[in-house]
C-alpha cells in the first residue's frame, strides 16, 4: 500500500502561482504513474496531469501550458506547478498512485484545497 499526503494548497490571487506536493510513503520510482486530480463540489473528479514512470506527462487541455507536474524520486515526491491560475482552477486537488504488474493497485491522498479568488 502507498499512503499519500498532498500539501502546499491556499488561497492565490487570479494570475499568481503555486506549487502543491505530494509525498507518498514509499519509493515512488517504480510506480506506473503518479498523477493530480482535482475536484469541485457537484462535479466528478478530473484528471489535471499525470507522469508515468518513464516521466512522459500528459495534462488536461484546460491546463496544458500553465501546469507541470514533476517528480523526484529521492524525496518520493511528486510536485505540481501552477502558473497563470484563474478561478476556475478552484479545486481540491488529489494525489493518486497507481502501481502492480496489471495497474491494479491504487491509492489516493486526502486532498489540499487550491482557491483562486482577489
Amino acid at each position: 500500500q502507498v499512503h499519500l499526503v498532498e500539501s502546499g494548497g491556499g488561497l492565490v490571487q487570479p494570475g499568481g502561482s503555486l506549487r502543491i506536493s505530494c509525498q507518498a510513503s514509499g519509493s515512488i520510482s517504480s510506480l506506473y504513474l503518479m498523477g493530480w486530480y482535482r475536484q469541485t463540489p457537484g462535479k466528478q473528479r478530473e484528471l489535471v496531469a499525470v507522469i508515468f514512470s518513464g516521466d512522459r506527462t500528459n495534462y488536461a487541455d484546460s491546463v496544458k501550458g500553465r501546469f507541470t507536474i514533476s517528480r523526484e524520486n529521492a524525496k518520493s515526491t511528486v510536485y505540481l506547478q501552477m502558473n497563470s491560475l484563474k478561478p476556475e482552477d478552484t479545486a481540491v486537488y488529489y494525489c493518486n498512485a497507481v502501481w502492480g504488474d496489471r495497474s491494479e493497485f491504487t491509492s489516493w491522498g486526502q486532498g489540499t484545497q487550491v482557491t483562486v479568488s482577489s
